[in-house]
């Protein structure tokens, strides 16, 4: 869903471990007429060198990785020392009643989709070693907006 607002990008490149989502991807790739690159693969071993990619995208993601901090140092690996490493992901609510609820469902939301939606998303950014540039909370303190630089960890 993000390929529409990528306009100015020269090249794209998308990773999906869900066949299904590549598919759906690529209906909307062939309607555009964008020339973007789609590999099916793993977050915590992407395939690509060190330094790769000016900026790297993440939307909602955190939540099902297998090893959400593993992706997170992947994303660093493969984000070139002056890209930026942009995020758009959900977590705990900051209102009390609605983060309490997401602890207590949050089995259901794995069982049900693999989604742990109360982990903390600037937590797993900082755990993995990269540096936090600007971060927004929205909705309820549910959803976070953040932009990155991939510090290495000291």
């Amino acid at each position: 869903m993000n390929f529409p607002y990528l306009t100015k990008a020269d090249h794209i490149t998308g990773v999906d471990f869900s066949p299904v989502m590549l598919e759906k991807a690529r209906s909307l790739i062939r309607r555009s007429g964008a020339n973007i690159d789609l590999r099916e693969g793993s977050a915590e071993a992407l395939e690509f060198a060190d330094n790769t990619f000016d900026t790297v995208i993440s939307t909602l993601s955190t939540c099902s990785f297998y090893d959400p901090v593993k992706a997170l140092q992947e994303m660093r690996r493969v984000c070139k020392p002056d890209g930026k490493i942009l995020l758009i992901e959900h977590g705990r609510s900051t209102w009390g009643l609605v983060g309490n609820y997401q602890d207590r469902h949050v089995h259901e939301q794995i069982e049900m989709g693999g989604c742990r939606w109360n982990q903390e998303p600037q937590e797993l950014v900082r755990q993995a070693g990269i540096q936090i540039i600007h971060a927004d909370r929205a909705f309820a303190g549910i959803f976070h907006t953040i932009t990155a630089i991939p510090a290495k960890a000291n």
